[in-house]
């Protein structure tokens, strides 16, 4: 028996002020044209909530970058969906704040890329971004909107766990979520400058195992610890099509943000395909749910119902087989390629070049865009520890 999702991420858009080099989203973007219009996503939240989902996570991208964001949160309310916003803060205004809690927005989820305006502002590669995100965390706290702080911890910002937890109760927020980063996305293009060392890997996991006892009753702290440093891998979104879907921004509809570039599943579109249909029927969510698809190891495992058989996406990123035993697991016969990978990160300071995440580029970046065949062709940005800038050509 397949149950009804609980939950549903509405990336709204790929458009973003920021440019993470860690940033979740496919490397191939998709651009405004594409995305779903006002009335097709009020469709799919009216779906959702038929088909028995309770929350809403509305994300990007920059969800803030829609004009019509305030329409959708009134929309989703109307359904009886909790609402949670995933933002970078760039973007809000206090009166926009005003009138998304006027709508009944639930709760915030407030990225931060660092402790201070310089690690966050070149992390982000947007100047001033730290200081816009301050502002508007207070006025967030004014208004009494339930606030989580999210941290992604890298190579460059681990040591900073300490100090991302004094900030995230500065800033009046309820619970904070620190995740090491997960190399998918964009990630993967820079995970040998973001890979943290194991020594800061067990640094970091007794630091949380302390502050989670020290700030009991005060902040609610959750990790997303790093997937190559453990024996086991994760539950990967409690298991395939199990929990809940991702819609992007055009409409595709995935059991996991991370699965598109799964080359041999055909993943179909809310414009075309009712989400009761996907849900329960799709070849694609089909795949892996459940037990019956899993190698051997894993059906005989007794972890088979802990850990699902790991992470599919994962299996795709480093063995090219979303079929395959996680190479994260212990028992994996691949194992070895994810000690590689843990080996070769020096414990020595590194000056490797961040690839940025861009889509759209504008004076303040010194970037730029250009259209030619009715395709926009942009450019990843390499900084070099030089001080040079070393560009790539790539579509989006």
């Amino acid at each position: 028996m397949i149950d009804p999702p609980i939950a549903l991420l509405a990336e709204l858009t790929h458009r973003c002020p920021l440019a993470c080099p860690y940033c979740s989203n496919p490397q191939e973007l998709t651009a405004k044209e594409q995305e779903l219009d006002t009335q097709t996503w009020v469709n799919v939240f009216q779906q959702a909530a038929r088909l028995g989902v309770l929350q809403l996570h509305l994300s990007g991208g920059e969800p803030a970058s829609r004009r019509d964001l305030l329409d959708l949160v009134i929309a989703a309310r109307k359904t009886g969906l909790y609402t949670n916003l995933i933002t970078s803060g760039v973007g809000l205004t206090p009166k926009r704040l005003d009138y998304l809690d006027g709508a009944g927005l639930d709760h915030i989820q407030l990225s931060v890329q660092g402790v201070s305006a310089e690690i966050a502002d070149r992390i982000g590669g947007y100047k001033g971004g730290f200081d816009r995100k301050i502002h508007i965390a207070e006025h967030i706290a004014a208004r009494e909107i339930p606030l989580t702080l999210n941290a992604v911890m890298h190579r460059d910002n681990i040591g900073d766990l300490v100090a991302t937890m004094d900030m995230a109760e500065r800033l009046g927020a309820r619970r904070s979520e620190v995740a090491c980063v997960q190399f998918h996305g964009w990630a993967l293009k820079n995970r040998d400058a973001l890979q943290p060392t194991r020594t800061q890997v067990d640094q970091a996991k007794a630091i949380i195992k302390t502050e989670q006892k020290a700030r009991m009753g005060r902040l609610v702290i959750d990790i997303v610890a790093p997937a190559y440093n453990s024996d086991f891998p994760k539950a990967c979104m409690g298991g395939w099509g199990s929990t809940g879907l991702n819609v992007t921004p055009n409409g595709t509809v995935l059991p996991c943000h991370a699965a598109e570039p799964i080359p041999t599943l055909t993943f179909a579109n809310v414009k075309d395909v009712p989400l009761r249909d996907i849900w329960y029927d799709s070849t694609a969510f089909n795949a892996y749910r459940g037990t019956d698809w899993m190698p051997e190891l894993c059906q005989t495992c007794t972890r088979r119902d802990v850990d699902f058989g790991g992470c599919r996406c994962q299996a795709m990123a480093l063995l090219g087989d979303p079929g395959a035993v996680d190479p994260v697991c212990k028992k994996s016969p691949k194992r070895s390629v994810v000690d590689h990978l843990v080996s070769k990160v020096s414990e020595k300071a590194t000056d490797i070049g961040l690839i940025y995440r861009l889509m759209l580029f504008n004076i303040r970046t010194m970037l730029c865009c250009r259209r030619q065949s009715s395709k926009r062709q942009c450019l990843d940005v390499t900084r070099q520890g030089s001080g040079r800038t070393k560009y790539v050509r790539s579509r989006s």
